[in-house]
């Protein structure tokens, strides 16, 4: 498995960062490769991206989710891949966006591609643009304040 721990900070208040985040179907605005999402309803999502020049689809369970504080999620079939994505104020204006993500890299293009850390640099910009999204958009194309909670 490969592991990546990436942060970044948003000018932008922890309410409206977190309200932005959980609009999975958004996603493919700033996330490479990810070509749609589809949510299936609280708890399910359907993945489509593409990944070094092929077409991979999936789907995925939130295992938890908290307002304001975490959205956790791992693969179902597909892809295998697991996560959380944690959200912390830093001030009134200012959020720490946190991404801690295990995945299994697939053939020698997917392998090489983490060995040389492309998985990273592509998470690192993925939330480049998604602070740029939300500090230039001035809100959020919508919010849900509901709670998943963890199982077990």
């Amino acid at each position: 498995m490969a592991n990546i721990e990436k942060s970044i900070e948003v000018n932008a208040p922890i309410a409206s960062v977190y309200d932005q985040w959980t609009q999975f179907e958004e996603f493919p605005r700033f996330m490479e490769g990810v070509q749609e999402i589809r949510q299936r309803d609280d708890r399910h999502l359907h993945w489509t991206v593409e990944l070094g020049g092929s077409r991979h689809e999936w789907d995925a369970e939130i295992t938890e989710q908290e307002p304001e504080q975490r959205v956790a999620w791992r693969s179902v079939d597909g892809k295998d891949n697991a996560g959380v994505v944690t959200f912390h104020k830093i001030d009134d204006g200012t959020t720490r966006v946190m991404v801690q993500m295990d995945w299994a890299p697939e053939g020698i293009k997917e392998k090489l591609g983490a060995s040389l850390n492309f998985d990273e640099r592509r998470v690192e910009g993925d939330l480049e643009r998604f602070k740029e999204l939300i500090e230039s958009q001035g809100g959020t194309t919508g919010a849900w304040r509901g709670e998943v909670p963890r199982e077990g």
